[in-house]
């Protein structure tokens, strides 16, 4: 696994792991990297030094890594639930009621299965995708 730094075309810095390098460049080039802030998809590497430690060191850098990452995806939740309607399990088909001028245009979020997103992918309909933490509670 690899840890990157990066940026959007909109100025928004944050990290993300990946399998390796080759597994960043092609979920960037089929446009399955979207900023957790504002949902930009020209997402780029960050410049970055390398990080090279082990044991204790290690751990605590993992430590800080998780927590920043709960931070920035609890930052991207508390946005959604400000900003944008939570239809729930019905996502794929709103957002079709959006991109086809069926209902008003208005942001949402929700859930959509694999299945589903693929399908508004071949639609052309443009969305983001957030991997809250399993175990998410409401409220």
């Amino acid at each position: 696994m690899i840890l990157y730094d990066l940026h959007c075309s909109n100025g928004h810095v944050f990290e993300s792991w990946f399998r390796d390098s080759n597994a960043f460049s092609k979920q960037s080039k089929d446009g399955k990297i979207s900023c957790p802030l504002c949902g930009d998809l020209k997402v780029e590497r960050a410049p970055m030094a390398p990080r090279i430690s082990s044991g204790k060191s290690q751990r605590k850098a993992n430590k800080e890594y998780t927590e920043r990452a709960l931070t920035v995806l609890t930052n991207a939740q508390e946005f959604l639930d400000k900003h944008c309607d939570d239809v729930g399990g019905r996502f794929a088909e709103e957002a079709r009621k959006i991109h086809y001028g069926d209902t008003k245009k208005r942001n949402i979020w929700g859930e959509a299965t694999l299945e589903e997103a693929e399908e508004l992918k071949e639609e052309g309909i443009e969305f983001g995708e957030i991997p809250f933490p399993l175990g998410r509670k409401d409220g």
